[in-house]
């Protein structure tokens, strides 16, 4: 299958946006069934600490040097931009936090067949429902609403399983060139930095899935003839 690598933070409201137009390409793609989309992991602030008691009007104000209005009105405009694909932003309930334990957590959901139902449940959470993303008996929640098993959920990351795999990620973006998030990697090929509209995305995925498929071909062999035998006994 063609992979589709994408390389963002939960706390990024573009993507989660440009998780939708990435979707709604590949809702027109034909061959969509042969697309293998992987997400990876990027944290925008690794050094956040989180304060559940901090909404994110105050932490913005306080990390750009703006005014708490000027803070809404740049949450109201990203809600803006959500909305015109079908988003409800509520960013005046989210909590800012460390995203390390939800990647984690995206990880063990991977591990399960469940990482973009995962992506899902964290994006949704963050930006609608603010919950707090660092905080584990939430991260539980999210897995037992997707079928996983809340006891290994809990298990897995209070042990700090899978911090490796995010630690892979964010090395493998350094690789890759990744500067900000969503960055979306086709085939190892050719990358889209940003959420842009569905129509760049279907254009990348049927320029990427042609070459893939010329390179991946399936046809008969040519065969090198020598003595052999056969199930019918016979030998020459």
């Amino acid at each position: 299958m063609m992979q589709v690598e994408i390389w963002s933070d939960v706390m990024c409201p573009f993507c989660y946006i440009g998780k939708r137009k990435f979707e709604a390409a590949l809702e027109q793609f034909p061959q969509r069934d042969k697309v293998k989309v992987e997400w990876k992991s990027f944290q925008l602030m690794p050094g956040l600490k989180t304060d559940a008691n901090v909404k994110l009007d105050q932490f913005l104000a306080k990390e750009k040097g703006v005014s708490i209005e000027q803070a809404r009105s740049m949450n109201h405009h990203v809600s803006q931009i959500a909305k015109d694909i079908g988003l409800d932003y509520r960013l005046d309930q989210a909590i800012p936090a460390n995203t390390i334990n939800a990647h984690r957590f995206a990880h063990y959901a991977k591990g399960n067949g469940k990482q973009d139902e995962a992506e899902e449940q964290l994006f949704r959470a963050y930006f609608v429902e603010g919950k707090n993303l660092d905080n584990i008996p939430t991260l539980v929640k999210l897995g037992e609403a997707i079928g996983l098993d809340g006891d290994k959920v809990k298990l897995a990351l209070e042990n700090n399983h899978y911090a490796d795999d995010v630690q892979t990620d964010l090395y493998e973006a350094q690789l890759a060139g990744v500067r900000g998030v969503p960055y979306f990697v086709f085939n190892k090929k050719l990358a889209i930095s940003g959420a842009k509209e569905p129509e760049t995305f279907l254009e990348t995925l049927e320029k990427t899935f042609a070459e893939w498929r010329e390179n991946n071909m399936e046809g008969p062999m040519d065969i090198i003839e020598g003595q052999s035998c056969t199930p019918e006994g016979e030998c020459d």
